[in-house]
C-alpha cells in the first residue's frame, strides 16, 4: 500500500536521519513532527518553531517526558527567523503548511514567510539534506501558499537540488501533498 501523506513525510525524513542530525520543525503545531524528530535524533538537535504560544505549549506538553528533551529548542517565533537560532548545517526540515488543528483557523502560515524560511533553511542544508513540506491548501491562504511554494520549488537549479512532489492525483477536496527538496551539492 502507498503511504498516507503524513506517513510518507516522516519516511522521507527517516531515510536520512541519524543520531547526530540537526533538524528543524518549522511549524511545531501540536508537536507530532517534533516528537518524531526527537525519537530519531539521540545526540543531535531539534529546533521547533511556531508563532502561536498555544502550539508551543502543546508541543512542550507532548514531549515533556521525552528521554532526549535536552536536544530540543522550542522557539516561539516565525520560521522565517530560523537563522537567528540555527547556526549549524541542517539535515532535515519539516513544514506542515496551513493552520493549527483545533485552533483559530484565521491564523495560518503565509506564502511570504514560508518562502523566506525555506530559502534560509536551504542556505544551511547539508548535502543529502531534505526540506519536507506538507501543503494543506483547502483554504484561501493555502491556495496562495501552494502556488508560491510550487513556483519556488520549480525554480530551484537541478544541478544543486532534486525536487519531488508526492501527491495522490485522484483524491478530491484539496487533499494535502508533499514537496521534498533535497540538496545534491553545495552552491554556496
Amino acid at each position: 500500500m502507498l503511504n498516507r501523506v503524513l506517513d510518507q513525510s516522516k519516511q522521507f525524513a527517516l531515510d536520512i536521519l541519524h543520531s547526530h542530525s540537526i533538524a528543524v520543525d518549522a511549524t511545531s503545531g501540536n508537536g507530532n513532527d517534533t516528537l518524531f524528530l526527537l525519537d530519531n535524533i539521540s545526540k543531535g538537535k531539534v529546533y521547533a518553531f511556531d508563532i502561536q504560544q498555544q502550539a508551543i505549549e502543546s508541543t512542550k506538553e507532548k514531549v515533556s517526558n521525552h528521554k532526549h528533551i535536552e536536544n530540543l529548542a522550542l522557539i516561539n517565533d516565525s520560521h522565517e527567523n530560523v537563522l537567528k537560532y540555527v547556526d549549524r548545517d541542517i539535515d532535515v526540515a519539516m513544514f506542515n503548511l496551513g493552520f493549527l488543528p483545533n485552533a483559530d483557523k484565521t491564523i495560518t502560515t503565509l506564502s511570504h514567510s514560508t518562502i523566506v524560511a525555506i530559502n534560509r533553511i536551504l542556505s544551511k542544508l547539508s548535502v543529502g539534506g531534505r526540506v519536507i513540506i506538507t501543503i494543506y491548501h483547502g483554504h484561501k491562504n493555502g491556495k496562495d501558499e501552494k502556488r508560491a511554494v510550487l513556483e519556488f520549488a520549480e525554480s530551484l537549479d537541478q544541478h544543486f537540488y532534486n525536487v519531488l512532489m508526492y501527491r495522490f492525483i485522484n483524491q478530491k477536496n484539496n487533499a494535502p501533498f508533499i514537496i521534498v527538496i533535497e540538496r545534491r551539492r553545495l552552491n554556496r
